[in-house]
Formats: C-alpha cells, structure tokens, sequence
C-alpha cells in the first residue's frame, strides 16, 4: 500500500496511526447542517439497541444522512479569469439566458451552464469565483423537478452577484427542486469571498445555474458531470 511521504524531520506513521491516517482521508467530513439529521438517527439507535430491526434502521438512516452531508476538501485552479463549477452534477443546459431581475444583470440573456444534482451528489455550493458578494437574494417559488428548463424561473430559489476584481459580474443561483426544501446560503453582500469556498448548501436534490458576462467562453458540454470547485466551467472575457 503507498504511503505518502513524511515530512523532512518527522518518522513515518505505521500502524494504527498510519491506518486512521488513511481513514480520515478518505472519509470525507460532514458538513455542519447535517450533524442534526445523523445526531437523531443515531440516538433512535442507541435507545433501542436491544432491537435488531431499530438498530438498524437508526443506523442506515444515519449513514445514509452523512453520506447526503459530506462535505469533501476540494483544490480549486490556480488560473487566472476562470469561472469553477458551484456544484457536483450533472451539466443539464448550457445555453443563453436571462438572468433572474433581482441579480440586476440586465434584461439580455446571457450564458449559463446549469447543474443539477442528485439525492447522491455532494450537495455543499463552492463560489465559482472569487470577489465581492453584490446580492443575495431569495425567492420564494414552486418545487416543480429541478431538471426541468422552467424550473429556473418558477422554483424557489437564491440568487447571488459575484464581482470579480477585475470588474466582471457572475450569478449564481442556488433553485430547490421536488424534493429540496431548505437553501442555505451563509453569503452577505459586502463580503469577499475566494474562488472554491463553501458558501451554502441545498437539500435534497436540486439544481444550480451560473450566469456568466457577455463574449465569456464555455468549456463544458450538456451530460458532463462536474465536480464542485474544480471543474472549470468557463473563462471570462479579457
């Protein structure tokens, strides 16, 4: 088994070290706002041990709420005027559009990549580009699929304008889906946030579209699957 090499000065981990080690980089951590939906679980577990089917049912139940919750370390690119994918999924509509009105990016549409993600999906959003939070807007809505093409303007939804240092403005919008009915979204206008952080999270099952400026060129196609934070979407104008 390989192991990685261990820093100049320090011996190498071996045994139950080196094991725990490899567990905790592979299991990837639990984000915050799941520790209440794998807490109960697992206390319907402990209190009812002494039955086989509650145990494990608790115990599934758990799991399966903690593998929904993950919240996996991710390594954005370093290149400069690149726009990251906000999510993990599959890539639905890359197309034009007109952005939502109250991301005040005009009336023209615009290019968008929209990202559905499924109950298995990692289900945290990353910033797909670093800069200044000038919205972020909620609207209440339907919970129609949210791989339906109509589901960007009737579903409920959060919205937030990225501008980047360089002066482009990005959308991103975070659209509950048929299952989803809870966005969380821990941006304010006014902060600055970096290219890859974790800025939100929806739950359970649902779609996020960015909105990209004029004469911005696409890298991605219709049924690409992309990973959140480092699959790069798009490049911004020069």
């Amino acid at each position: 088994m390989a192991r990685r090499p261990a820093p100049i000065g320090q011996p190498p981990s071996s045994g139950i070290a080196h094991v725990a080690e490899l567990v905790k980089n592979a299991v990837p951590p639990l984000h915050p706002a799941g520790l209440p939906f794998v807490a109960g679980p697992l206390a319907v577990a402990v209190l009812g041990r002494r039955h086989k089917w509650i145990r494990r049912t608790g115990l599934t139940a758990a799991g399966a709420c903690a593998t929904f919750f993950r919240h996996p370390s991710r390594v954005p690119p370093n290149r400069p005027g690149v726009v990251v994918a906000p999510a993990d999924g599959l890539v639905t509509l890359v197309d034009s559009a007109v952005p939502p009105a109250e991301l005040d990016l005009g009336s023209t549409p615009l290019p968008r990549v929209s990202i559905f993600l499924s109950v298995l999906d990692v289900h945290v959003q990353r910033v797909p580009v670093g800069g200044e939070v000038l919205e972020v807007v909620h609207r209440k809505g339907q919970f129609k699929s949210a791989d339906l093409a109509e589901a960007s303007e009737v579903n409920e939804r959060n919205s937030m304008h990225i501008r980047t240092p360089s002066g482009h403005d990005v959308g991103v919008v975070q659209i509950a889906g048929l299952i989803a009915r809870r966005i969380i979204n821990n941006a304010k206008v006014g902060d600055t946030l970096s290219i890859g952080d974790t800025y939100g999270l929806i739950r359970f099952g649902s779609r996020v579209d960015t909105y990209f400026p004029a004469g911005t060129t696409l890298l991605v196609e219709r049924g690409q699957r992309a990973v959140g934070a480092e699959t790069v979407l798009a490049e911004l104008p020069q």
